[in-house]
């Protein structure tokens, strides 16, 4: 290490340190804004020539967005018109319908999952809750059951949502980790659910067995109950949020998407079997893209066509485009209304697309003014697990800024010098830890907590012990499944 790159060193943990000031300030200064402000006084730090930082922070915000966008767009809307289409409805009672009261949990975490694959955490949990409000009211008009019904219910929606926001692409978190570290998508998408499953069982039905009797007081509001067990298709509202400065119901966080809408009545819903098809259709096209590059000859016609197929923007435009052809055939909404409807995603995710091209920008500056090479030495000098330091560095991000989604796209421009070319089964693994850190310790200054808090009537100490300690275990144990798969790496 030569005092040049120690400089540097200091240069970028001082540009961490101003990026969480200026997000957590009185002047709560939005991410992006944060983000470009830190990158481009980290390049003139480390005395990256005028001329070409400009250029360092298009490239790097152009190149991310070109990579994440358009899919992340497609990915909104396709969550969006499952949901007014009534389809998440069907799939939720699908799953739950008919079983018995010990099997619930577990499939509610069937339905969680499925429902969070083109869904952001905040979402998918909205759509969730008047199936978990309904089932729980029955469990508790049985009596018998051990504690709150509502968190043995909820607890493992909360642990299936928030483990494929942070593993699975394509969730903005992943897919941007993958971009950056140019890791194969089938193959993090493989990895992903493999370190997934595990995880979600753990974090999710049996810590809502231990953790149910000893919150037995949760109850939602009364009015938020009838609200969301109501006949009809329910409002996907939230309700006011008593925490400092934060309301998920009427703001848009800085990681994922929350949009209240007015409820929204379709002339009959999607069958769930067409609903399943719409979610799983991007997801096997991804796959058979990797099955078909490892198995076919690269001359081979068929694997051209699977490739083209299984590119992230052509898989979630194949699933859009099934979803919205039932929608149209079935009658379930107007043309203008549901372009309204995906005009409403879009808006959305605005803030999201922006923190990732501010990533970006960060991640480009890092690497063109030798920061990148800098951490490479300092990193090699501490001998410490690639992994845990990507997972280490994306935990401690989060935390402090208040944004999943800062901690993964910083995490990956810090760590990504250190992976090289990418590729293989480390940069998937990497991407898995990183998006794994970035949920962990979700507290008071994260959008979800408020909301898990609220909409479930808890106070500070019941919302910790369910949304802080779920996504906390979360974090862990897809820590844990990362460095065990690494064995094999």
């Amino acid at each position: 290490m030569t005092p040049h790159a120690w400089a540097l060193l200091l240069i970028l943990t001082g540009a961490i340190a101003v990026l969480i000031i200026l997000i957590n300030s009185r002047l709560r200064i939005h991410p992006f804004v944060a983000l470009i402000v830190v990158t481009i006084g980290t390049g003139l730090a480390a005395g990256e020539p005028v001329g070409k930082l400009t250029g360092s922070v298009e490239e790097g915000a152009g190149g991310t967005l070109g990579d994440v966008g358009i899919t992340l767009a497609l990915g909104a809307m396709l969550g969006r018109l499952l949901s007014d289409s009534g389809a998440t409805d069907a799939i939720a009672h699908a799953i739950v319908d008919r079983a018995s009261t010990r099997r619930l949990p577990w499939l509610v975490t069937g339905a969680a999952f499925v429902i969070g694959v083109p869904m952001f955490f905040e979402v998918g949990l909205i759509v969730l809750l008047p199936l978990i409000f309904s089932v729980a009211r029955r469990l508790e008009a049985q009596g018998g059951t051990k504690g709150s019904p509502y968190v043995l219910l909820g607890v493992p929606a909360i642990a299936a949502l928030s483990a494929l926001h942070g593993m699975l692409p394509p969730h903005p978190g992943p897919l941007t980790a993958m971009t950056g570290l140019h890791a194969d998508l089938g193959l993090t998408l493989l990895v992903g659910i493999i370190c997934a499953v595990p995880t979600v069982v753990l974090a999710g039905p049996v810590y809502a067995r231990w953790i149910a009797p000893r919150l037995d007081g949760v109850r939602p509001d009364a009015a938020l109950i009838a609200q969301f067990t109501g006949t009809g298709h329910q409002a996907t509202t939230t309700p006011p949020s008593d925490g400092p400065d934060r309301n998920p119901a009427t703001e848009i966080s800085d990681d994922r998407e929350v949009q209240p809408r007015a409820a929204t009545r379709t002339r009959s819903p999607m069958p769930t079997g067409l609903a399943v098809s719409s979610v799983l259709i991007p997801v096997a096209l991804m796959l058979l893209r990797t099955l078909a590059e490892t198995t076919l000859d690269e001359s081979s016609p068929l694997r051209s066509a699977l490739t083209f197929v299984g590119e992230p923007l052509i898989a979630m435009l194949a699933g859009f485009l099934f979803a919205l052809g039932v929608t149209v055939i079935r009658g379930n909404n107007q043309g203008e209304e549901t372009r309204r409807s995906m005009t409403a995603s879009l808006q959305s995710i605005a803030s999201i697309l922006l923190i990732i091209g501010g990533g970006g920008a960060f991640k480009q500056v890092l690497q063109d003014s030798g920061i990148g090479d800098a951490i490479a030495s300092a990193a090699e000098g501490t001998h410490m697990n690639l992994i845990v330091l990507g997972w280490l560095i994306a935990l401690l991000l989060s935390l402090t800024t208040g944004s999943a989604t800062v901690g993964i796209v910083s995490a990956t421009g810090i760590v990504a010098p250190l992976i090289g070319t990418g590729g293989g089964l480390e940069a998937s693994l990497l991407v898995i830890a990183i998006g794994s850190g970035s949920l962990g310790l979700n507290y008071v200054n994260h959008a979800g907590f408020w909301l898990v808090k609220e909409s479930f009537g808890m106070d500070l100490t019941q919302a910790a012990k369910t949304q802080t300690v779920v996504q906390t275990l979360v974090s862990v144990l897809g820590l844990g499944m990362a460095l065990l798969l690494s064995a094999f790496a």
